[in-house]
């Protein structure tokens, strides 16, 4: 099977992360999946954004949503501490980091998730969902987030082309029992692997293939660094696909389908498209 080439917060080297225009570009590239975050806004609707806290990374603000908002300025506050209205203030169009070469889309604002399923549901791709809660969240607030997530995808009939992501392993064994329809992806990185960690729902980090077998995984999804040939075969092994993150280089593109890989993860889906085609 052919190398999926999986687009990271849509394009984010190319257009600004988690918006619409950044997914028009990345179907126009002609990714296998689009990957993007979500969280709950304040008065519950699941909005599209990486971090849990916005970000002036990629985020500005422009203007109070009401006269003398007391919450203003949002930037820097948690999503779910801020109304749709505030998020809807933000310009999310333009990203200040040395390291990408991006074409910023002034005005571009946090969208949807309803907002965004209109837009790729019509379009032959996987969606990537990561559900962004960590550690420190009671089961309560990650089933209110996992619940309205899923209600949103199942309205666009995205039950059968959705995979569900999560660095919180808790995520992946709520929707394992509640929503079993959907893929389910267990993400880790080294961060998440530290002794006594509390990412994988109680598992220990010594061995995450086979702890991401037993919460019911579909996929694993490791951190590039993470991913070794022994990696990948025991994955195979286990029945389980491997999408490695995130990839930028051509050089490393090639070694990691050299390993096997089921689908990579990338910043650029324009370069590694034109490395699958050679």
């Amino acid at each position: 099977m052919p190398v999926e080439n999986h687009g990271h917060r849509g394009a984010r080297g190319l257009r600004p992360e988690n918006t619409l225009p950044g997914f028009v570009h990345a179907l126009d590239l002609g990714v296998d999946a689009i990957e993007l975050d979500v969280g709950l806004s304040a008065d519950g609707v699941v909005v599209l954004n990486h971090d849990q806290t916005l970000s002036p990374a990629n985020l500005t603000d422009t203007a109070p949503a009401t006269e003398n908002d007391p919450a203003y300025p949002y930037v820097g506050k948690k999503i779910r501490d801020l109304t749709l209205a505030q998020l809807r203030t933000i310009d999310a169009g333009t990203r200040r980091h040395d390291r990408f070469t991006q074409t910023p889309v002034p005005g571009a604002k946090i969208p949807t998730l309803t907002e965004a399923c209109d837009l790729l549901a019509p379009a032959p791709i996987t969606l990537s969902v990561e559900l962004k809660t960590d550690p420190t969240w009671p089961l309560t607030e990650i089933d209110d987030l996992l619940n309205a997530t899923v209600a949103v995808l199942e309205t666009h009939d995205l039950t059968a082309r959705t995979r569900l992501l999560a660095f919180d392993w808790r995520v992946l064994t709520r929707a394992r029992d509640r929503h079993p329809g959907f893929g389910r992806v267990a993400l880790y990185e080294r961060k998440t692997l530290t002794e006594n960690t509390k990412w994988l729902a109680g598992l220990p980090p010594t061995d995450p293939v086979t702890a991401a077998t037993t919460i019911g995984a579909t996929a694993v999804s490791p951190e590039h660094v993470l991913t070794t040939p022994a990696l990948v075969d025991q994955a195979h092994a286990a029945g389980l696909p491997v999408i490695v993150w995130t990839v930028n280089t051509p050089e490393d593109m090639t070694r990691f389908t050299k390993y096997g890989v089921d689908a990579i993860v990338t910043d650029y889906p324009d370069v590694l498209r034109r490395l699958l085609a050679t």
